[in-house]
């Protein structure tokens, strides 16, 4: 089975190319970086391509099976300046478009493909459970992730499953939002962002690598997918069971206005959240390893 796959360098990225290549598949990674890929264990090809224009790469995707996309701008990596925010919608939407647009090229076109999104969909909700049938919200991240679904979301006109993945916090070692969040608590000073009463939809990467490779060995799991766990838990709940796992105090709350003078409007990824439950993939049938906190935080942790 041939996997063309964007995004596969990165924290996400690199561990599900090693589980693709245990189970046997033929990775093809699309990347700004071939050279990159040295590290990557059992990587068979690579193709450069920079994320938005046709090239020699788009000729990979002829009679692969499936494309996973998960290229994009770092959501975190700047301040959301008019130009940082142009790039994070364009990283994403570009892309998306140049896979739809190569696949249509195509005489054997994928079966499947799985396109990246995220729980900022839905925007800011203070309660009540969200499954993917919830609306869309407001603010930036939610135009984001509309476009972004929309972009991907011609791939169906063709005939192709198509997959939204909606991700929440993906947490583990050596990147992501742990990274980010463990420092405070090591220097006993740690505790929730604003409130703490908003709710934090996370999940383990592994869990997130298995949705990914459920999504594409079940033929079932089409359209948006909850990429969270079955536990959510409010900010105040997660920095709770963080500090008891590096047995550290959780008492030191952040202002919701010191944030939002730190990081503008970026702070709404830190103070807005939703209950986002993963009710279609947990139907579909996948089980998840971690479902929750404690237990995600404690296989984390336990080094």
């Amino acid at each position: 089975m041939k996997i063309i796959l964007t995004g596969g360098t990165g924290f996400i990225g690199r561990p599900l190319v090693n589980q693709l290549v245990a189970k046997g598949y033929s990775v093809v990674l699309l990347t700004r970086n071939p050279s990159g890929i040295k590290e990557t264990k059992g990587a068979v090809e690579a193709h450069y391509w920079d994320g938005r224009s046709n090239g020699p790469w788009a000729a990979a995707l002829e009679g692969a099976d499936a494309v996973i996309n998960l290229a994009g701008e770092p959501i975190a990596a700047k301040r959301w300046t008019l130009k940082q925010k142009e790039r994070i919608i364009s990283s994403r939407v570009d892309a998306a478009y140049a896979i739809v647009n190569a696949i249509r090229s195509c005489e054997h076109k994928p079966k499947v493909l799985i396109n990246a999104s995220a729980v900022g969909y839905y925007g800011n909700v203070d309660d009540g459970d969200i499954d993917e049938s919830h609306d869309r919200g407001k603010g930036f991240l939610a135009q984001t992730c509309d476009l972004w679904e929309q972009a991907a979301a011609q791939a169906e006109s063709m005939g192709i499953r198509t997959v939204y993945l909606r991700i929440g916090v993906v947490l583990e070692r050596g990147g992501g939002a742990i990274e980010k969040m463990i420092l405070p608590f090591r220097l006993f000073a740690g505790g929730p962002l604003g409130s703490g009463k908003q709710w934090f939809p996370w999940i383990h990467r592994d869990d997130m690598i298995g949705i990914v490779l459920y999504s594409l060995e079940n033929t079932s799991v089409r359209g948006p997918v909850n990429a969270t766990a079955p536990g959510p838990v409010t900010m105040k709940g997660f920095c709770s069971a963080l500090g008891k796992v590096m047995r550290r105090p959780s008492w030191a709350p952040v202002p919701g206005f010191i944030l939002r003078l730190m990081l503008g409007e970026m702070s709404e990824m830190l103070l807005d959240g939703q209950k986002v439950i993963p009710e279609k993939i947990t139907k579909a049938g996948y089980q998840f390893k971690y479902p929750d906190i404690r237990s995600a935080l404690k296989v984390i942790f336990k080094g």
